[in-house]
């Protein structure tokens, strides 16, 4: 382990737990992240800064990437100061942002040029997943790679599995995202019948939350809307993002999601009203405004 040089690159609600975790184990850690003060916490547990994703990739023998957007993935892999600039043969690279199936094979190919082996790996689980080491992590990539960097993923989840080649593990991201994206609204329309019946919100969610209507998002999610907590775990603007993706992918596939299609339009109604920022639970005061109830 002490011989086992990891790059991380991308610390925000989840990235800085997920990072932390490997620095505790006692992996020596090499850190970028566009704005270093966010870094503190890490830099003073022991990891070294770097000045550029390239710099990155010179000093680490494992590299995890978790940024926002797509857009942010290419950036950090593929431009003049990326890590795929400074890669060598051996380097191992593994994106676990929720991105684009189509980049994560892109990013691939890139990679075999190089003799770099690569893995996309996003995670789900939220701030809570993050913190406490119990993300699921689904993965795309090849068989003999995946078990090289599972000791790894180990110290960040405890559902961790192999879906297939290149871009299944955002495909399988997507699946996620569609599930939550319905869990999400019937949570929050849940949770405002209650409130409106003049129910407790916590007391609704303590029976309900037990029986078949469980979910996470009203279990977790519901209860920090049950306390007016609408911080971020996984922001609107990201989730927006991937809804994005998987209706992206879904019209590639000829495929009708007209369930995802409204949920979307209620979170870029959020963004509309400059939530953006607020946690997927800020759905909530969507749908309460729309219905003239204070949140």
């Amino acid at each position: 382990m002490a011989n086992t040089r990891v790059g991380w690159i991308g610390i925000g609600v989840m990235g800085r737990s997920m990072c932390g975790h490997l620095l505790k184990a006692g992996y020596p850690i090499s850190l970028y992240t566009r704005t270093k003060e966010k870094a503190a916490e890490l830099l003073a547990g022991g990891a070294s800064w770097c000045a550029t994703p390239r710099e990155v990739a010179q000093k680490s023998d494992f590299i995890f990437t978790m940024v926002g957007f797509p857009s942010d993935v290419e950036q950090v892999y593929l431009a003049a100061d990326g890590i795929l600039a400074g890669a060598r043969p051996g380097l191992v690279i593994c994106d676990m942002t929720t991105s684009e199936p189509s980049l994560a094979g892109r990013i691939h190919q890139e990679a075999l040029a190089r003799s770099v082996s690569s893995l996309d790996a996003p995670v789900s689980g939220g701030d809570v997943g993050a913190r406490e080491a119990k993300l699921a992590i689904m993965a795309g990539g090849d068989r003999e790679t995946f078990d090289l960097v599972l000791p790894l993923f180990q110290k960040m989840g405890e559902t961790i599995a192999l879906m297939g080649g290149p871009g299944a593990g955002q495909h399988t991201k997507m699946a996620n995202q569609i599930v939550i994206a319905g869990n999400m609204i019937g949570a929050v329309e849940a949770l405002l019948y209650t409130h409106k019946a003049g129910l407790g919100l916590d007391a609704m969610i303590d029976i309900v939350g037990k029986g078949a209507a469980s979910s996470w998002s009203l279990n977790n999610l519901g209860r920090r809307i049950a306390h007016g907590d609408f911080n971020p775990g996984f922001y609107i603007k990201h989730f927006i993002k991937d809804m994005g993706i998987a209706l992206q992918e879904a019209r590639r596939m000829n495929l009708a999601l007209p369930g995802l299609a409204l949920v979307n339009q209620f979170y870029v109604s959020a963004q509309a009203c400059g939530l953006e920022n607020l946690g997927t639970q800020g759905l909530y005061k969507v749908l309460a405004t729309m219905n003239s109830l204070q949140t």
